[in-house]
Parts: C-alpha cells; sequence; structure tokens
C-alpha cells in the first residue's frame, strides 16, 4: 500500500529528529552515539527522501546547512541592542580595582560573579524567529554588523530550529537571540595550514583570524569545509538581557542545546575570582581552542543594568588579559617560501625554544622591509612571540652583552628558489615576487583558478581532483588541462567512467569561451574579470595583447600604471608566452570583437539594489557598462546613483542617509538613452 503523504512528511521529520539529535551528541557534547558511515546513511536516506519529494523539503532540515548561490558581498545589519567590546585588565592590581569600583557604584556589600575562558574568536549573533533561526550578524562596529546567515548555518553546533517543547521547558519565547563567539579549533585551524602551506597558499596567522576569514567567505560551501564552532554567552529577547542572572542565561542555553562553555565558575569574592584566573593560565594549552584571558561578569542582570556602561563597554564585565607568550632564540638561518601568488616570504630559522607550551623553531619576518626595520642578521639573538598566534613572529633583536650580535646580512633572492625565473620588486610595493606562470609554487591554486566557474568554467576539476593531477606529476601548468585523456582521469579516486568523460566534455566546451575569460585565466597579478574584459574589448587578441607596449596598454579603461606594469612583466617572462603558444595549440579562443564603449556614463558609479523586473541583474549591469559606467557592489559617498527594485534593503537606507541618486529602472533607461 503507498504511503500517504502525512505518512512520508512523518517518516522525513523522524530523520530529521534523528540527525538532529546526532549532531547534537557529536558536536555539542563531542560524545557520538554512532559511527561516522551510520550517521552517512542517515543523511543519505533524508538527502533521497527530500530529492524525491522537494515540496517536503524545509529551510530548518540538516541537508540545508549548505546553500545558496555565491554573494557579491555582505548586508548591514543594526543590532537590536549595541554589542560592546569589554574593558581589558592586565595585573591583579587593576582588576582588584575593577572589583572595588562594582562595590562602590553599586553600594552592595555581597556581589556573586560569573567567571568564563576568554574565547580567542569572533563575536556573533543569531537571530531565531518562531524558533527557527533566520539571521546571523557579526558584531561590526558594535551597532551594526554583516549578515552573515548562509554561513552560520553550516556551522553543525549551531541549532538551526528549536521545538516549542523545549522552549517551554527553558522558559523562552519563540523569538530570541544569542550572542556568543565563533572560533576555530586548534585541530581545524592546524589541518587547514598544513593544506594550505602543501599547496603553496599563504597561512593564516592564527585561529582567530582564521576565523574571520572564514565566516565572511562570500561561498558557503567554503566555510562549511572549515569546521567551525560557536559558543554561546548571551541571550537576549527584544534586544534585552532575559534571565534575572547570567548563570541562568548559561544553564538555559545549554538545554536548548547550544555549546556553552563548561569551563565556568559561579565566584562570590575576588578571592576566587583569583583563584579561576590562576587555574586556568597554566591550562590553557591543553585546551581545544584559543584562549587569550577570563572574562569576569557580574551576575545579577538587575545590577548589570544599574552600574550600566561608559561610552564603550559594559562597568558590570571585566577581560583579564593573559601576558603574550614569548622567548629569546637565536635565527640560525633565513630562507624564503614561495606562496599561491609568486609573493617570496623570508622566514627566521630559529635555535628550538619552548614558548607557551609549543617548541618554535621558524618565524616569518614578513619581508625584506620588515628584515631592515627590525635589523635582523643571521646569527641574531631575537624575541619571538606567539601572543595567541599560531604563527610566531620576530618582534625584536635582543641587543645585550648577554647576547652577542651575528653579522651575515640576508638578501632577498634574484631568482625563484622553486623554478629559477627572474623575480621582480615592483615600485611602490613591499613584496618581492616571482611571476612565472608555471612555477611550482603556484600551481595548485594557478589550476583551480583557472578551471573556476567565472573563468574557463571547467565543472568537476575541483580541490579534490586537482589535488591528485598535480600530486601525481599529469598537471605541471595550465596547458596540460588539455592534454589530459579519459585514461588519466581513471586513474583518479573517486573517478568512474561517466565522471571522467563529464570532465573532458568540459575541458572541450572550455575553448569555446571568449577570449576575455582566457585573458583572465592566466592570472596576472591585479588583472580581474572586468579588467580582463576591457583587454579583450580594447585589443582583440592575445598577440596584440601581449605585444602591447605599456604606453598602449594605458589606454586601455581602468588600467593603471600598475596594471600595465603587471600585465608587461607577465609577457616579457618566456616561460608565460610559451604557456600561451600552448594554449593556442590546444585549440582556445584567441580572438575576440574589438568593442568601443560608449562615454555617456563615463565616470559614473552604479549600484544595483533589489529585485528588477525589466531586466536580469547582468543585463542591467552589462548596459551600463556598455556606456561606459561602472557597476559597484557597495555604496558610498563616491556613487553616483543607486538603482533600487522591489525589496530593496540596507543598500538604500545607506543612499538616502548619504544622500545619493535613488532611481528606479525607467530613469536607467533615460540616462542610457542619452548614452
Amino acid at each position: 500500500m503507498p504511503a500517504t503523504s502525512k505518512d512520508l512528511s512523518k517518516r522525513i521529520e523522524d530523520l530529521r529528529e534523528k540527525i538532529r539529535h546526532h549532531e547534537y551528541r557529536y558536536y555539542v557534547l563531542d560524545d557520538p552515539q554512532i559511527s561516522d558511515p551510520e550517521f552517512d546513511q542517515l543523511m543519505n536516506q533524508l538527502i533521497k527522501l527530500e530529492t524525491e519529494h522537494p515540496d517536503l523539503i524545509t529551510a530548518d532540515s540538516p541537508t540545508q546547512r549548505v546553500g545558496g548561490k555565491p554573494r557579491e558581498g555582505f548586508l548591514k545589519v543594526r543590532h537590536s541592542s549595541p554589542m560592546l567590546s569589554l574593558d581589558n585588565t592586565y595585573s591583579e592590581d587593576e582588576l582588584r580595582n575593577w572589583e572595588h569600583r562594582v562595590h562602590d557604584l553599586s553600594g552592595k556589600k555581597e556581589i556573586e560573579y560569573v567567571c568564563e575562558l576568554k574565547l580567542d574568536g569572533m563575536s556573533l549573533a543569531l537571530h531565531y524567529k518562531d524558533g527557527k533561526l533566520v539571521r546571523g550578524i557579526t558584531r561590526g562596529n558594535g551597532s551594526e554588523g554583516e549578515e552573515v546567515t548562509l554561513n552560520v548555518r553550516t556551522v553543525r553546533s549551531i541549532p538551526l530550529s528549536i521545538s516549542k517543547e523545549a522552549l517551554k521547558k527553558a522558559g523562552i519565547p519563540a523569538d530570541f537571540e544569542v550572542r556568543g563567539e565563533m572560533l576555530m579549533p586548534i585541530a581545524a585551524f592546524k589541518k587547514m595550514n598544513e593544506e594550505r602551506e602543501k599547496n603553496g597558499l599563504s597561512l593564516f596567522a592564527n585561529p582567530r583570524n582564521a576565523t574571520a576569514g572564514t565566516v565572511r567567505q562570500l561561498e558557503p560551501s567554503i566555510t562549511a569545509q572549515r569546521r567551525l564552532d560557536y559558543f554561546g554567552y548571551s541571550l537576549l529577547h527584544n534586544g534585552q538581557t532575559y534571565f534575572d542572572r547570567h548563570w541562568e542565561t548559561l544553564n538555559a542555553l545549554e538545554s536548548l542545546g547550544f555549546k556553552v562553555n563548561i569551563r565556568r565558575s559561579l565566584s562570590k569574592n575576588f578571592d576566587e575570582i583569583w583563584a579561576f584566573i590562576q587555574q586556568w593560565e597554566p591550562k590553557r594549552e591543553s585546551l581545544p581552542y584559543e584562549i587569550d584571558g577570563i572574562v569576569v561578569k557580574v551576575d545579577r542582570t538587575s545590577l548589570q543594568r544599574e552600574l550600566g556602561y561608559t561610552g564603550k563597554a559594559p562597568r558590570w564585565a571585566i577581560a583579564y588579559k593573559y601576558a603574550a607568550r614569548s622567548g629569546i632564540t637565536r635565527v640560525e638561518d633565513i630562507i624564503v617560501q614561495v606562496g599561491r601568488t609568486g609573493k617570496l616570504t623570508p622566514v627566521a630559522m630559529l635555535k628550538p625554544v619552548p614558548i607557551g607550551g609549543t617548541t618554535v623553531s621558524r618565524a616569518t619576518l614578513h619581508n625584506m622591509d620588515e628584515i631592515e626595520r627590525l635589523g635582523v642578521k643571521i646569527g641574531d639573538w631575537v624575541e619571538v612571540q606567539r601572543g595567541g598566534d599560531v604563527i610566531p613572529k620576530v618582534t625584536r633583536v635582543v641587543e645585550d652583552k648577554a647576547y652577542p650580535r651575528g653579522h651575515k646580512s640576508f638578501h632577498m633572492p634574484e631568482k625563484c628558489p622553486i623554478c629559477g625565473t627572474h623575480v621582480v620588486r615592483t615600485e611602490g610595493e613591499v613584496d618581492h615576487r616571482c611571476v612565472n606562470a608555471n612555477c611550482p609554487a603556484k600551481l595548485r591554486e594557478t589550476i583551480l583558478h583557472f578551471a573556476s566557474r567565472h573563468v574557463m568554467n571547467i565543472e568537476g576539476m575541483g580541490d579534490a581532483l586537482v589535488n591528485q593531477l598535480t600530486d601525481r606529476g599529469l598537471i605541471k601548468n595550465v596547458a596540460d588541462i588539455y592534454k589530459l585523456t579519459k585514461a588519466d582521469l581513471l586513474q583518479q579516486e573517486r573517478m568512474g567512467e561517466k565522471s571522467a568523460q563529464n570532465v573532458l566534455d568540459e575541458i572541450e566546451a572550455s575553448k569555446k569561451l571568449p577570449l576575455e575569460r582566457l585573458i583572465y585565466g592566466l592570472g596576472m597579478r591585479f588583472v580581474g574579470e572586468r579588467t580582463a574584459q576591457f583587454l579583450a574589448e580594447h585589443f582583440g587578441s592575445m598577440e596584440a595583447l601581449m605585444n602591447a607596449p605599456q604606453e598602449e596598454l594605458l589606454e586601455v579603461d581602468e588600467v593603471g600604471p600598475r596594471i600595465a606594469q603587471s600585465i608587461a612583466e607577465f609577457f616579457q617572462e618566456a616561460k608565460n608566452r610559451e604557456l600561451v603558444e600552448r594554449l593556442r595549440k590546444a585549440g582556445l579562443t584567441f580572438t575576440g570583437k574589438k568593442r568601443h564603449r560608449g562615454t555617456a556614463l563615463a565616470g559614473k558609479t552604479f549600484v544595483l539594489t533589489g529585485t528588477l523586473t525589466r531586466y536580469a541583474r547582468d543585463e542591467a549591469k552589462k548596459m551600463i557598462e556598455d556606456a561606459g559606467g561602472r557597476v559597484s557592489s557597495s555604496v558610498s559617498k563616491k556613487t553616483d546613483y543607486v538603482i533600487a527594485g522591489a525589496d530593496a534593503g540596507s543598500k538604500l537606507d545607506k543612499a538616502k542617509d548619504l544622500g545619493v541618486n535613488v532611481i528606479g529602472e525607467k530613469d536607467m533607461e533615460k540616462l542610457l538613452e542619452r548614452a
């Protein structure tokens, strides 16, 4: 007997509840009840049912954590109440003085405090409506932040929905806000940096920076891969604290399924506060995440309101910051690393020194300007600081009789240590670079860029396949993509007959893409999608572009001296010209149609917002650019016109605040008619 719609809905919802339960056990409690394959099996069952019955998909389904198209930018959103930073203190005396002020201002003799670990991540507000997650907002400037909802949904320790029963049990209304700290666990951070180093990418300095970069990714799928975590520490309703005590708030968040730090203490006096601080300073190295101190808060929310705020921070809370971790050691050598963009980075090789529970044997020196600023020579004794940073940095040369100075100066090599190509340093810049597009240090990212959707659009050639092809030497430059055979692809993991043929079809189709895509795909510094289009339209062929003098490059729209020099340097390198010739022989498009843009809208900047009814957004953008105008993704004082469609949001509000001209599609047409 076939299942009824009601039976099917119940079966799907039961599966979702099972998955939510196991996500909570794994990501929040760190106590899984089933194996990964068993969890995957449940998820695959749900995906299959939802694929067969798309009308039954709901926004809070576990399958919907990663979704949505890549965005152009983030909307600014005003907070329900300010997300203020905390005042910092670095000594026992300063902390004791703060505690005395709390007593003096309140007139109370007995006050309880909550002590919590100060997680080193980024503050984030989560808004729930009818128990469902509807919005995630970064702290921003405290008054307004950026909406990052699609990225927030990918973090598995954040509940997408909370049942009415759970809300009722916790005594919380269905519409509420949770504030907390987003962070990247140390294990996830190290794994990510190891992969980035292996693939020639620049490394994140610390988990805090990695968290901020990940939360602001324009593609949620990238955020999902980086295994962020979230700890709640505040619960609001209509912008106001909901419970009478902060300790109650933390317990309520736990009961709702949020991750709340179990390493917290209810303290009755300063001695208990100080004991908690001293307890965790030596233990911080054993934690699975970075902390940089302890937060102390008055427990009673009524007393918090009474104490109020200074101009920038609450009087009822303070952050005690632990001292930066540092050590003194000797620079035994300075080597050079080459990153994915070709940037050469000098790295100090150190006599191993224990700092903050880790043995440090290398530290970045950033560039030659930094080496000269510090005055570092090989053989010098230097202070190295971690201070929460996983990648240590040299902060100064130790000038003391006990530490003799070194005598060997470091000089940046004239040739790339990886490929032997001549190194350039563009006037006005601090970095030295290898401009060889075929340099092995740049290979993986060069291939991924070339194959990406907005460039040559070779679907199926993502991280996993490119890693295998480059590791096995099947691709040594972008031209090698066009030599791949089905036999080559079938050797790779998880690649069947059909998948291999699909990749080959995509490679073949990419040959027909227009000239501007190929120019963009070469990866020249400062040459983005828009500049590549202008270059293709101006020169009409790859050959003309390759042989253009810098003076002619400067005639192209939006090409200034820096871009012109970068293009010239790229084509002056013989290995790059050889690469271009190989692409020509592979059959890619090397000619295009010269086009002269209108000038009526030259120098005018437009921003599109809301839903346009007469034109697709890309179509409107092209019309403006064809008339010489420029389309930007954000509103500023330099914006000339905002074209507002239906449901225009914060960009429209900002335009009004700044006095920018706001027009509709008909007004846009009138401007274009004049063009």
